[in-house]
C-alpha cells in the first residue's frame, strides 16, 4: 500500500466557491428578506446572494437616492425585486414604516438582518464617556449623532467609515410582529472584537458583546414562537493587513460570509438557535495584534500619530 505524501511546504489556499454549487439557485423561492445596512458592504453581498437563490427583498437606508440606487443594482443582478426603504434607523417610527412598506409590497417578512458599520481607534484614556456611550447606543439601541470627539479620532484602517453602526433593538421591534407571523428567522452581524482584551477597542468590544446577548435573550424569548435568532462574526472581506494572521491563507469573500446566512436561514437549520458563528478563516485564534503591543498602550500618543499619517 503506497504511503501519504509528505506534507506541503507551501500553504494551502483554497479558492471562493460559488454559493451555487452547494446550494439550490431556489431554496428560498417565495421568502423574503429585510435588511438594514444592505446598501454596501457585507449585508449588500448577503442580500444579493440571498436574491439570487430566490427571495426578495427590502432594504433600508437612510440616503434615499443611494438606497434605490442600490436597489436597482440588485433587482437588475439577480432577476428579483428589491424594495427601497428611505428610513431614520434613529427613528423607531421610520423603521416601522418601513417594515409595514415590505409586508404590504409582499404580504410577509421571513428573515431579518441586523446589519453593522465601522469603527475607529482609541484608548480608553483618550475615550471620552460621551463617546464610549454612544458607540453603545448605535450598536445596541438607537444611532445618534457622532459627537465632535469621535469625529476628531483616527479611522480604522480595517474599515474606513465612520462609527454610525445601526439600532439592532430598534430593528428587532419594528420587524418582530412579521417575523412571528412567517416563523421566521434573525441574523445579526457583530465581531470578533470582543472575544479577547483588544487595545483600542472598548467601546466596540461592549457593544458588540451586548448585540451577541441580545441575540441570545431574543432566541430564548421567540423561540417558543418558532422564530430564530443568530450572530454572524465575520472577518472584514476588504482588510488592508497581509494574509499571514490567516489559517486558511487569505482574508474572506462576502459571498463566503453570506454562505453562512443561507444556511443558517434555510431548514437545515431549524434547530439552532441563540448561538454566534464565527467566519473568519480561523484568524480569531491566531491572534495577532492589530496594534504593537505594548507600545499602543503604553505610549498611545505616538501610536495615533503613526495611523493619522497613514490615512
Amino acid at each position: 500500500m503506497p504511503s501519504p505524501a509528505a506534507p506541503s511546504t507551501v500553504q494551502v489556499i483554497k479558492p471562493v466557491t460559488p454559493t451555487t454549487n452547494t446550494f439550490r439557485a431556489d431554496l428560498f423561492k417565495g421568502k423574503v428578506v429585510l435588511s438594514t445596512g444592505g446598501r454596501s458592504g457585507i449585508v449588500y453581498k448577503m442580500i444579493k446572494v440571498m436574491m439570487n437563490h430566490g427571495a426578495d427583498s427590502a432594504i433600508i437606508g437612510r440616503n434615499g437616492p443611494e438606497n434605490e440606487k442600490a436597489a436597482a443594482q440588485l433587482s437588475k443582478e439577480t432577476g428579483r425585486t428589491c424594495l427601497p426603504c428611505q428610513g431614520d434607523v434613529r427613528k423607531p417610527e421610520d423603521l416601522k414604516a418601513a417594515a409595514k412598506a415590505a409586508y404590504e409590497k409582499f404580504g410577509k417578512i421571513d428573515f431579518v438582518i441586523c446589519g453593522a458599520a465601522g469603527n475607529f481607534l482609541s484608548p480608553i484614556e483618550g475615550l471620552s464617556e460621551n463617546a464610549f456611550k454612544t458607540v453603545v447606543d448605535i450598536d445596541l439601541v438607537s444611532p445618534a449623532p457622532v459627537p465632535p470627539r469621535i469625529k476628531a479620532l483616527p479611522l480604522c484602517p480595517l474599515n474606513n467609515r465612520r462609527a454610525l453602526q445601526l439600532g439592532t433593538y430598534n430593528t428587532i421591534k419594528a420587524t418582530l410582529p412579521y417575523v412571528r407571523e412567517a416563523q421566521g428567522s434573525y441574523i445579526h452581524i457583530s465581531a470578533t472584537l470582543h472575544y479577547r482584551g483588544l487595545p483600542w477597542q472598548a467601546h466596540v468590544s461592549a457593544a458588540k458583546a451586548g448585540v451577541d446577548a441580545l441575540s441570545a435573550v431574543l432566541a430564548v424569548e421567540e423561540g417558543p414562537r418558532g422564530v430564530r435568532s443568530n450572530v454572524i462574526a465575520p472577518d472584514n472581506p476588504k482588510g488592508d493587513r497581509n494574509n499571514d494572521a490567516m489559517p486558511l491563507g487569505r482574508w474572506g469573500d462576502g459571498d463566503e460570509i453570506a454562505a453562512m446566512a443561507l444556511f443558517l436561514f434555510s431548514d437545515s437549520a431549524n434547530w439552532i438557535t441563540g448561538q454566534v458563528f464565527v467566519v473568519d478563516g480561523g484568524e480569531n485564534h491566531v491572534r495577532v495584534p492589530q496594534l504593537p503591543y505594548p507600545q499602543a498602550v503604553l505610549d498611545p500618543k505616538s501610536m495615533m500619530d503613526r495611523i493619522q499619517a497613514k490615512i
